[in-house]
């Protein structure tokens, strides 16, 4: 029996415009198993972001539920769930957001640092998956050394360090020409099969979003498979 690892359920989310709501989420059913990949599409504005700051609980949804790893989000304090983001979830986002002032490996390493993970250990793990994302030689180099896939390659290899069963990603590719997009996106599709991480991806590329294993539309509030 295949592994769910989230699991999402009538989530509704809606924002205070003065005197009136607005709705972004009306009901978002979704199931995501062990080594799924998926592809969350949509117009501008349709709210995909939203829908992946709730799944990695970053944001909370006006109604509906959110379970990671059988763990319901909501129920939990926010001490609470910043562990489980730190042990269970990993964030990719269109910008790279490293830290200037620290090299690659340091970057890499900070995830487990903040679990409180010996630095010798830390380093290790993050020297390991900087190899495998082929930065093996940029390791002393900061971001601004860095060319944009580089910058981009370490941003996944942060997510990935702390060996988390799920992966988010928000529009990896799009700060990035056309050649590094590609090399990026077929990378994190390569660690997906490797490490059998579940990988959901925000795209407006709907070239890149159709090698995935399932694409979903978000219209109206609501997710189309």
């Amino acid at each position: 029996m295949s592994e769910v690892v989230l699991e999402a359920e009538g989530v509704v989310r809606e924002f205070r415009e003065g005197t009136s709501t607005l709705r972004v989420l009306d009901g978002v059913d979704l199931r995501l198993l062990r080594g799924e990949c998926v592809a969350i599409v949509g117009a501008s504005g349709s709210g995909k972001t939203t829908l992946l700051q709730i799944l990695g609980g970053l944001d909370r949804p006006t109604h509906g539920s959110v379970r990671v790893e059988g763990r319901n989000l909501n129920g939990l304090h926010e001490i609470e769930r910043s562990k489980l983001r730190n042990r269970t979830i990993g964030f990719v986002y269109q910008f790279h957001h490293l830290l200037a002032e620290f090299s690659a490996l340091e970057n890499v390493a900070m995830p487990l640092l903040v679990r409180r993970l010996p630095t010798i250990e830390a380093k290790s793990r993050a020297r390991a998956i900087l190899e495998e994302v082929g930065l093996g030689g940029r390791l002393t180099h900061r971001p601004y050394q860095l060319s944009g896939g580089e910058r981009q390659r370490a941003a996944v290899a942060r997510a990935l360090v702390t060996e988390p069963v799920l992966v988010l990603a928000d529009e990896p590719t799009g700060n990035l020409d056309g050649c590094n997009a590609e090399q990026v996106f077929e990378l994190m599709l390569r660690l997906n099969r490797d490490r059998r991480t579940t990988l959901v991806i925000v795209t407006h590329d709907n070239r890149l979003a159709a090698r995935t294993d399932r694409v979903l539309t978000l219209t109206e509030g609501r997710v189309v498979e």
